[in-house]
């Protein structure tokens, strides 16, 4: 791929070019690691120190860096650097991208129910199951080894990556006994346009009504999703987030990774609940959660747990302390 020059660059995506724009950019790389050939980018000021060290062709950075990265030496000022790299990275992929006119819509090795229906620009990879019913979007691409049960639908411009499964039974076992009585899975999978899910998240079908992911939902790696889930639109998910069935998630959430959030629970749109945190109740108000105790030495954390294990009754003592001494 021949290298592209600050100037066009700046004519695809926009931004504010300082220095020459007649320097050439191969590659994309870390401002630690960048050459001179490289473009980067720098959106969080505690990393200034980095920039003045790099060695990279250009640097994106945001207005409070411009003086700064101006004397370092050529530089493109936006507002939102991450964004534009984001947007960079995607004009890459397309400088790079192979010819998709000469893949097959469907691979040899995929299996398609007749009943299935494929859009035309969509693309199904090596060795996916696509069952009867299931309906998968215009310009939407599996890759390898995806499942897609019966009934289940993909909408439009999705990347569903590598061993997700789609539609498998929710886990509903109703107890008779000392045994569980099967509780059969009717519901479907309803996923939305613009959606990208991780390797090996599993988004399990409903009991009754469809599991819903709205439009433009972002799913890491190593994700479970139970029956009868709906994630509201835009939302993203880190990798080895577990959701139980019949949780409601609002539109724009985050959930860092490795976070629970307990079934029949209703987020608020706008929540952001920090990585390996516990969501045991409703959040009905937009803002930051966390619920991880503190990292420390063990015999210090030891005491600690030690000590919450008391609170309540401490606060029984302060309240009758309290009642005592009311004047």
């Amino acid at each position: 791929m021949d290298p592209l020059a600050l100037s066009a660059l700046v004519e695809q995506l926009g931004g504010e070019l300082l220095g020459s724009g007649d320097v050439l950019i191969a590659g994309l790389a870390p401002l630690e690691s960048a050459t001179s050939k490289d473009i980067s980018f720098l959106s969080n000021p505690k990393y200034q120190q980095q920039l003045s060290q790099s060695s990279a062709g250009c640097v994106i950075v945001g207005p409070s860096m411009k003086v700064l990265a101006a004397a370092r030496g050529p530089c493109i000022v936006t507002p939102n650097p991450y964004l534009y790299f984001a947007r960079l990275t995607q004009l890459w992929r397309r400088r790079v991208a192979r010819d998709v006119s000469r893949i097959p819509v469907i691979h040899p090795s995929a299996l398609v129910d007749p009943e299935a229906r494929i859009a035309s620009s969509a693309r199904i990879g090596p060795l996916c199951v696509v069952e009867a019913g299931a309906t998968v979007g215009e310009g939407t691409v599996l890759k390898s080894r995806v499942t897609v049960g019966e009934d289940c639908h993909i909408g439009d411009r999705c990347i569903v990556h590598s061993g997700v499964v789609i539609g498998a039974d929710g886990f509903g076992f109703a107890p008779d006994g000392g045994r569980w009585e099967k509780i059969e899975q009717l519901g479907a999978v309803r996923i939305g346009n613009d959606v990208e899910i991780g390797a090996n998240t599993c988004i399990d079908r409903g009991a009754l009504n469809d599991t819903i992911i709205e439009d433009g939902v972002k799913l890491d790696n190593l994700i479970q999703i139970g029956h009868n889930v709906r994630i509201g639109a835009n939302t993203a998910m880190a990798g080895c987030v577990g959701v139980a069935g019949s949780a409601t998630i609002g539109p724009h959430c985050t959930v860092g990774g490795g976070a629970i959030i307990l079934g029949h629970l209703t987020l608020a749109a706008g929540v952001h609940i920090s990585a390996a945190t516990v969501v045991s109740k409703s959040i009905h108000k937009p803002g930051n959660y966390t619920g991880i105790f503190p990292l420390d030495e063990n015999a210090n954390w030891e005491r600690n747990a030690a000590s919450l294990k008391q609170l309540h009754s401490l606060r029984d003592r302060i309240k009758t302390l309290e009642k005592e001494n009311k004047p």
